[in-house]
């Protein structure tokens, strides 16, 4: 990931040269990064072109120029912008050859029967392309975005500042808005993914309660951002973090004990050996779902290049690089086959590491005796709390989150739409 307003350009340098086709992807560092570039190169005999943004800037991106991608890669959560601005086609499934094999939790919104559905934008809901052009769960020939890679997010906390939790019992996320920790928290500065956190912090410490934490009123957003402006001016919130480096450095200096992390960052830092431990809150993850769009201007050859490459990304050997940075992807028994039998017991059984494990660039993240933090695969999508959202009062939200980041303590916009 790079900071806001950055992006970061992948490309061979012989691509033009070469004469071969050339395909688009604009989308974040979670799922375009350089091992993922060179294999597909390589393995479908085309150039690849990364544009690595923020996920704001890739949302913004996505919806205002299709015409400068040909595949959009980011999250379940901003499809329906993507798709009521026109910017992308719909995916026919006859075209994805191992379709049937991808798992329920995309195709009915939960791994097992048993599991919890969660709060706000589950993908099933916006899987589906309806007549008329809505989106909705009902099965169909049509998708909105091909589902991939995927995780549950919580936090991460350092072992020597705080004593470890029960995941599922005491680890909680009232601990983001603990006094114990007051000056050395941070969190996460996406308003569509931030607010939750900060949202399931301040329930769990009774500050408040919400209807559907993943579709805030706007009372409920007001209130909300009041208590994290009385808490920044307080000094309880350090900062908030634009990207996986800065993450990575607020917990490996000890700026933070406590903060928002995604998964690639927490296994990181335990490769550098920092004693960070992710969180299985008792209140349940934030979960999000990835996968591919495509552009509604492509056509033609690269029409059918898109399609390549999507059917490249459900193959397995993708997946597995996916599942080195903790990511989960959306056909577990065709990754299996391109993970050693440690690799697949530690990142999908929870199972104890039987000997150290690499990530995607080949350095250890994993040392032999630990366990994954939160359990297996199955355990830690049956206790989903709520799903990463774009609400319907996402605009008033935007605004209300950029006063709180900026450090704006002024209300006077608040009403506004």
């Amino acid at each position: 990931m790079v900071k806001r307003g950055e992006k970061q350009i992948l490309a061979s340098p012989s691509v033009q040269t070469a004469g071969k086709p050339v395909l688009r992807v604009l989308g974040t560092g979670v799922t375009l990064i350089e091992p993922i570039r060179q294999r597909a190169e390589k393995d479908l005999g085309i150039g690849l072109e990364f544009e690595v943004l923020d996920g704001v800037a890739a949302q913004a991106k996505g919806v205002m120029q299709p015409a400068s991608y040909n595949v959009y890669d980011q999250w379940f959560h901003s499809v329906e912008l993507l798709w009521l601005s026109g910017a992308i086609q719909p995916i026919d499934i006859d075209r994805i050859e191992l379709w049937s094999e991808v798992n329920s939790l995309a195709k009915e919104g939960r791994l097992t029967p048993e599991a919890r559905f969660g709060h706000g934008d589950n993908p099933v809901d916006r899987l589906y392309v309806h007549p008329g052009r809505g989106l909705g769960r009902e099965p169909n020939g049509k998708i909105s975005m091909l589902p991939g890679a995927h995780n549950v997010d919580s936090f991460a906390y350092n072992l020597e500042a705080v004593t470890a939790g029960e995941p599922y019992r005491t680890e909680s996320w009232g601990w983001l808005l603990d006094e114990r920790w007051r000056g050395k928290v941070a969190l996460v500065n996406d308003p569509a993914i931030g607010v939750i956190d900060a949202a399931l912090a301040a329930e769990a410490q009774g500050l408040m309660t919400f209807a559907d934490v993943g579709n805030m009123t706007l009372e409920e957003i007001d209130r909300l951002i009041d208590i994290l402006l009385d808490k920044k001016k307080a000094g309880h919130i350090k900062t908030f973090w634009n990207s996986f480096a800065e993450a990575d450095e607020l917990m490996a200096r000890r700026e933070v004990v406590i903060e928002s992390m995604w998964s690639p960052s927490v296994m990181r830092l335990k490769g550098r050996g920092i004693p960070v431990r992710y969180a299985a809150p008792r209140e349940g993850y934030r979960a999000w779902q990835g996968g591919m769009c495509i552009s509604s201007r492509t056509e033609g050859r690269t029409l059918d290049i898109a399609y390549e490459y999507l059917n490249w990304w459900m193959s397995g050997w993708p997946g597995a690089i996916m599942a080195r940075q903790g990511y989960y992807f959306s056909i577990p028994d065709r990754i299996r086959d391109h993970l050693l039998d440690d690799e697949w017991a530690y990142w999908y059984m929870g199972q104890e590491a039987a000997s150290d494990l690499p990530g995607p660039d080949g350095a250890v993240v994993v040392r032999a005796g630990e366990c994954r933090d939160g359990g297996s695969y199955w355990q830690r999508f049956a206790n989903i709390g709520v799903w990463n959202s774009i609400m319907d009062e996402h605009n008033y939200l935007v605004r209300r989150w950029q006063e709180l980041t900026a450090g704006n303590g002024s209300s006077g916009g608040r009403g506004k739409r």
